[in-house]
């Protein structure tokens, strides 16, 4: 049975400081009970006493006076108190090297109780972090929500790591969700050129058939006619609406002053039934666009704001800087959007409208991300909403060269 990363890292590190420390043990006890017994020096003591004794007694046989005698008789007793000194060392040194071992054990129990306490503190705090990381790994492979709330453990490194975890996380999920957001504006790309195509071949020869209808017709049919031709003509603006989402904007991009397209298109566009308020900022800064598709952009944000409104709509128009951004912002008066709902505003095929196809705010958006900017919105229920069109606004110095 395989062990664990916490056990695999507890025993290496009781390993690490139980192995030296025994081998430096049993060395030590055994130079010990080796070294010290030589160090006493009692075999060299008894050969140079029985040197000593034999020098004695050849000299107490000759002829001299007593105070060399004395002097022979007090060496003589040095001679043998160094001995017994030698003997007791020696027998010291014989006794106190198993001692010395049994305190060296004594002190390796010690230490093998304190290193596996460490080690075990050690494991326990690289463990349990990596652990944990591990299955924010399997999560987020899994797709699912990291923890909001964790113990911190381990160094702080770990905290950079969790966080630097959550970050990418957050980024990958970003990532995903922008993917399948492109994949599923694709797909509807391609359904709406497909709609649109399939809508406008069999459109010109209705609109040719009711032509050539309304010069022969009795005048009982004039009615049925005219409603066959708001119906084509309704169809045909569906047909162009499915087109303009099918593709991309196209054509020449411009250095473009959107206060002045603003002013150009809610001439045309907001009828005159409708109160209209609009602001721009001065000197604002031009914008690199394609003109034609920012003027459609433009309108279907006007026209939308007026049929929130109703008869008696309310509109303020404003074209601000913020920042390095231009900011074209319509605010209508009207019932509002529920909160649920207003992400979804720019959704394709989303609408409350009974006559509407739902791709008025996602050509919108469409247009504006082509444009390398991007689309806001906020409502209050009652109150009415307001939808901003964020641009990158051109420096100076490509303005300068591309007017």
């Amino acid at each position: 049975m395989s062990l664990g990363f916490r056990a695999r890292l507890f025993v290496i590190l009781a390993l690490f400081a139980l192995v030296p420390s025994l081998v430096l043990t049993v060395a030590w006890g055994g130079a010990t009970s080796r070294v010290l017994p030589r160090m006493s020096g009692a075999a060299a003591w008894d050969r140079v006493a029985a040197s000593g004794a034999r020098a004695v007694r050849l000299a107490l046989e000759a002829p001299m006076s007593l105070e060399a005698k004395a002097a022979l008789t007090r060496h003589e007793q040095e001679l043998a108190s160094s001995v017994t000194q030698a003997r007791r060392f020696e027998y010291l040194a014989r006794q106190t090297g198993p001692a010395l071992l049994v305190v060296g054990l004594i002190l390796l129990a010690v230490l093998t109780y304190l290193a596996s306490r460490i080690a075990g503190h050690l494991s326990r705090q690289l463990s349990r972090p990596l652990d944990e990381l591990v299955r924010w790994t399997e999560a987020i492979t899994n797709r699912e929500p990291l923890p909001e709330r964790v113990t911190k453990r381990g160094a702080p490194e770990f905290g950079v790591l969790r966080d630097r975890m959550r970050t990418m996380a957050a980024e990958l999920e970003r990532g995903r969700e922008s993917a399948i957001a492109a994949e599923r504006l694709e797909a509807f790309r391609e359904s709406a050129r497909q709609v649109a195509h399939e809508l406008k071949n069999p459109l010109t020869p209705i609109r040719f058939a009711i032509a050539r209808l309304r010069r022969d017709a009795a005048p009982e049919l004039r009615e049925t006619l005219d409603v066959l031709s708001t119906e084509s003509e309704r169809l045909e603006a569906m047909a162009r609406s499915f087109g303009q989402f099918g593709r991309l904007p196209e054509g020449p991009m411009a250095a473009l002053d959107l206060g002045d397209m603003a002013r150009e298109v809610a001439r045309t566009s907001v009828p005159d039934s409708a109160a209209l308020q609009l602001e721009t900022e001065p000197h604002l800064p031009l914008v690199q666009g394609q003109h034609d598709a920012l003027h459609r952009a433009f309108a279907n944000v006007l026209i939308n704001a007026v049929e929130a409104g109703g008869a008696t709509a309310r509109l303020e128009v404003r074209v601000a800087r913020r920042d390095h951004d231009v900011v074209v912002a319509v605010r209508d008066h009207g019932c509002g959007i529920a909160a649920e709902k207003l992400p979804r505003i720019w959704d394709p095929y989303v609408t409350d409208k009974t006559a509407g196809t739902g791709l008025g705010l996602a050509i919108v958006k469409q247009t504006v991300v082509a444009h390398g900017g991007r689309v806001e919105a906020d409502s209050t229920p009652g109150e009415g909403t307001e939808v901003r069109l964020v641009f990158p606004a051109m420096s100076e110095h490509r303005a300068g060269a591309t007017s």
